[in-house]
């Protein structure tokens, strides 16, 4: 079978520092035209002394008709240059990549989008460019519009749409138009839990016609749910190719070093902004005596952010995500109940806040806390991924001589009762006393 992406020797250069934004004369333009083949050869000899970056370097991948390949790998490690060639918004440095039928892609919010026109003007324009005829765009019309729910807006330019309004419309747009080959980033993060169900729901329908799919993601659920095959790719090259269990398992094993402790000493290069700053950042059992990694599932522990207000009289609450090692948002929390300080305006100077987690309610994993810092308990003014990552254990007491993994994103140890409610014997019993007597001492 052909694939329909071929992938050979790729390789993708990046150039460090500043570039000249000067504009050119008419006639400096004509000369650097006629010097351009001298230039590169010039060019090639300096590429050992020139501080470089290869974001892709020899990779080779096929993709087949109708697969979904999820694609994984931390920040950095690629996977969105590799989307930008295989949807011709970049060359390669070196390497061919063979494509065959129309790519569709929703690499960031209004990928495609001209700002100015409405959206019923963009629909056109988006299907234009994958060089769909008028008809087949106005038969598909009406569908996308109510996938994107943005009837009322339809004829509004859709600079004045919100992110989500923009990301349901540029999603449904190329979902829906009909491209053999589908290519979804991460932006899906930007829409709401039904928004992102409703597009992993197409991304199975698209895939279930025969049509291709690309999906990057850090959500390992949703790659283990939609996609067929993955591949892991670290510093611009694939680590594992296999099946999307498989590869997420193992990417999840290795991906994420325990960080349970954090110190910034030095304020002025301390985690934030101009408003706030953390101190000190850490997850420890509630029981101070114990060790900063004796935490297990029955463990009480408490997640504590030391921070510096620098806006005096600026109300601010601390709020922060809780993820499992599949990406999998286990609760958001905030200080609403917080007794001293929630609701009051704070004077510039180091703040701590603690949240107190019970023991016998986390599964065992590697955990992960997105924090966010709200000023006035409407606007978020910072907000950092992973500033903690931890693990919890697992506990042997609960075992009982099973050893396989309890399922679930969290493991309480709820209350139970048993009681009985009738015996055997009890029931016999009963059952004899109701018995009629009959003559000559019969039963």
């Amino acid at each position: 079978m052909r694939p329909v992406i071929n992938v050979n020797n790729l390789s993708k250069q990046y150039f460090l520092g500043a570039r000249d934004s000067s504009y050119s004369t008419l006639r400096e333009t004509l000369v650097a035209a006629v010097q351009a083949p001298f230039a590169r050869l010039r060019r090639r000899n300096e590429l050992r002394t020139e501080e470089s970056l290869w974001a892709l370097r020899d990779l080779n991948l096929r993709v087949y008709a109708g697969e979904r390949l999820g694609i994984v790998g931390h920040n950095g490690a690629g996977k969105s240059t590799l989307l930008k060639i295989l949807s011709r918004i970049t060359e390669p440095t070196a390497g061919r990549v063979e494509l065959c039928g129309r790519v569709g892609s929703l690499l960031e919010v209004g990928t495609g989008f001209h700002p100015e026109l409405t959206g019923r003007e963009n629909i056109a324009l988006n299907g234009a460019m994958l060089g769909m005829k008028r008809e087949e765009i106005a038969q598909k019309f009406d569908e996308i519009v109510a996938f994107a729910e943005i009837e009322r807006f339809l004829d509004t330019p859709v600079k004045r749409y919100s992110s989500g309004m923009y990301t349901r419309l540029a999603f449904a747009v190329a979902a829906h138009l009909e491209p053999e080959i589908l290519i979804v980033d991460e932006v899906l993060a930007v829409g709401d839990a039904s928004f992102q169900k409703k597009c992993l729901g197409k991304m199975n329908e698209v895939a279930r016609a025969g049509r291709t799919v690309i999906f990057v993601s850090h959500n390992m659920t949703a790659i283990r749910s939609l996609c067929s095959r993955a591949i892991w790719l670290d510093n611009g090259a694939i680590v594992e190719e296999g099946t999307a269990e498989a590869v997420a398992t193992n990417y999840l094993k290795t991906s994420f070093s325990t960080l349970n402790r954090r110190v910034w000493d030095d304020r002025s290069n301390a985690l934030g902004n101009s408003k706030v700053r953390l101190h000190r950042a850490q997850v420890r059992p509630a029981d101070a005596s114990l060790q900063f990694d004796a935490i297990n599932v029955r463990t009480p522990f408490v997640i504590e952010f030391e921070y510096w207000n620098l806006v005096p009289g600026a109300q601010l609450n601390l709020s922060l995500v809780l993820y499992n090692d599949e990406g999998m948002a286990l609760f958001n929390t905030g200080p609403v109940g917080e007794p001293v300080w929630h609701g009051k305006p704070f004077p510039a100077g180091l703040f701590r806040s603690q949240c107190y987690v019970p023991g016998d309610l986390m599964n065992d994993g590697t955990h992960r806390v997105k924090l966010f810092v709200v000023q006035d308990q409407t606007s978020v003014i910072f907000s950092a991924e992973d500033v903690l990552v931890f693990d919890i254990m697992d506990s042997v007491e609960l075992r009982t001589g099973w050893y396989g993994k309890i399922l679930g994103a969290v493991r309480p140890q709820l209350e139970w009762t048993t009681e009985l409610i009738a015996s055997e014997d009890d029931r016999l019993d009963s059952m004899s006393l109701s018995m009629p007597e009959f003559p000559g001492g019969l039963r």
